[in-house]
């Protein structure tokens, strides 16, 4: 690409004028006006955001290179000319000898990672490009934007094995890097920290029931919860991720490149590259009382991870347990915040067992279609059937956040799953105790779900205990809601298994491997 001078670090701000500049629309977008870009150091010093790191000011940056918008690269290959990718070492002891993540448009020659930032959303902002909504030589102004926390460094950051799905650095690019941003690369942070309040009709009605009660500090008189939040987008490691999968990085690259039909060649051409921004989405980290105590293992942490279900989380489908068992964990938080612990929430973006939505629907119809109607034995073969495989989530990096944010032990698990057990404690993290979904708080026609799963492997403690004769009498109602057979049918199946963990002896087995209800 033909190299071009640094332009100057100019920022825009939308104006009321009514003269669009040229492609804009003025029905969709004002005009920008340049500013001057505050860098967050000026506002925010390194102390309030990270810990200090050994000084690695010695440590060389090149100078940017800028290219040519008209020019378009199809791919690029390994020691071509021009191809000089800022150095990143994952997993280095500093920041500085780690090195930034550059992943946007500006620094072709220099990019070191493969893939956009932003994942799937990164077509939106194509779109806005395209329109003329967006100028694609935008700088962001990030002076206000710096985390509401201090995070980290902690130990793990600094092993290469340990985090290998997301930036460590990713919360503060324009502090960990602060000599390349004054340079004039466009890095961009792939973590964002902010505070909020959360609003849940069931802590409303727990408080009314004497559940909760409101504290004025975790917890309001009017139901609301105060919390810290992460939005993190997904950087992965390569080399790191063939490893948690056990398989090689040649086939994971090359798996990777046929499997988006070819959206991405340098997965092939460019085994320099080891960072990939995958288009998919991320997660959310929701915490309640104090980050700064996630570490101690002496303070109580209370910890769920939960994968999206936009049926039932948004919208309150009853077929799963999906909502009832979140707001379940976010009161065990909020309890475990005002004791003086933490509470964890990590939602991630992995819609219909990461299958996706439409798959998740084809397979509700063969569940409710099938002879015999919606059993509990057929749960996972109905899933198989429809896409070839029962789940692909894959828990192995699942645990990255929790060790990115100094979790050593948590005290309470609230999760069944048997995988997401297994992932947490191979990354090193002891579970003291796992707390299952209260029987009461199972929907409807969500008893199949259940029996489904605790009969092939989850953990329900002396809350769910199902053999084959519970699982068999386990079935949800069909499509025709008008037939009260139907209805009776599905309430007899969660009967059954509300009542199967009545007699479940529990003694005798470890701690960590029983789960009690709340």
């Amino acid at each position: 690409p033909k190299k071009t001078t640094a332009p100057s670090r100019l920022t825009y701000s939308r104006t009321t004028s009514t003269s669009p500049p040229p492609n804009r629309s003025p029905l969709l977008f004002g005009t920008l006006t340049p500013h001057r870009l505050v860098t967050a150091t000026e506002s925010y010093p390194r102390a309030h955001i990270m810990a200090a790191e050994e000084d690695n000011s010695t440590v060389p940056i090149p100078e940017p290179e800028f290219d040519d918008n008209s020019v378009i690269t199809l791919t690029t290959h390994q020691g071509q000319f021009g191809a000089d990718p800022i150095p990143i070492k994952w997993g280095a002891a500093t920041s500085a000898e780690r090195g930034p993540v550059i992943a946007t448009t500006r620094h072709s020659s220099q990019r070191n990672a493969i893939g956009a930032h932003s994942g799937g959303y990164s077509v939106y902002k194509a779109l806005a490009v395209a329109t003329g909504g967006l100028d694609p030589n935008y700088m962001p102004k990030f002076d206000l934007t710096t985390p509401v926390v201090k995070m980290g460094p902690f130990p793990s950051w600094h092993d290469p094995k340990r985090i290998v799905a997301m930036d460590p650095y990713g919360h503060m690019p324009s502090i960990a890097f602060e000599g390349h941003v004054k340079k004039g690369y466009d890095i961009r942070p792939t973590i964002a920290i902010t505070k909020a309040h959360i609003d849940l009709p069931e802590c409303k009605e727990a408080i009314r029931v004497g559940r909760l009660t409101p504290d004025g500090d975790v917890l309001t008189q009017d139901g609301q919860s105060h919390i810290t939040k992460f939005a993190v987008e997904p950087v992965w490691n390569l080399p790191g991720i063939a490893e948690r999968f056990g398989c090689t990085e040649a086939n994971l690259r090359e798996t990777l490149f046929k499997e988006t039909n070819m959206m991405y060649p340098e997965l092939v051409t460019r085994p320099d590259l080891d960072t990939f921004l995958p288009p998919v989405g991320g997660l959310t980290v929701y915490v309640w009382g104090s980050v700064d105590a996630i570490p101690d293992e002496n303070i109580p942490l209370t910890v769920r991870v939960h994968d999206e279900c936009n049926g039932s989380d948004v919208f309150g489908s009853d077929i799963c347990t999906c909502r009832p068992y979140l707001t379940h964990a976010i009161e065990e938080c909020i309890k475990t915040a005002q004791e003086g612990g933490t509470g964890i929430v990590i939602y991630y973006r992995k819609e219909g067992r990461a299958l996706g939505e439409v798959t998740k629907y084809l397979v509700y119809n063969m569940r409710k279609r099938q002879e015999g109607g919606d059993k509990a034995e057929e749960y996972f073969n109905c899933t198989q059937h429809v896409a070839g495989v029962t789940d692909t989530r894959f828990q192995a990096l699942m645990p990255d956040p929790l060790v990115w944010l100094g979790v050593t032990k948590i005290h309470k698990l609230v999760s069944m799953s048997n995988v997401k057990y297994d992932a947490i404690t191979a990354a090193g993290i002891e579970v003291v105790e796992r707390v299952a979904i209260p029987a009461e708080l199972v929907p409807a026609d969500a008893g199949v779900e259940i029996a489904a799963k605790v009969f092939n492997g989850y953990e329900g403690g002396d809350v769910y205990k199902v053999d084959k004769s519970t699982l068999e009498k386990v079935v949800g109602r069909d499509y025709d809601y008008k037939k009260s057979d139907a209805e009776m049918v599905a309430q007899d199946g969660l009967d059954a298994l509300k009542k199967s963990g009545a007699e479940a002896a529990a003694e005798g087995e470890p701690a960590a491997k029983r789960a009690k209800s709340s």
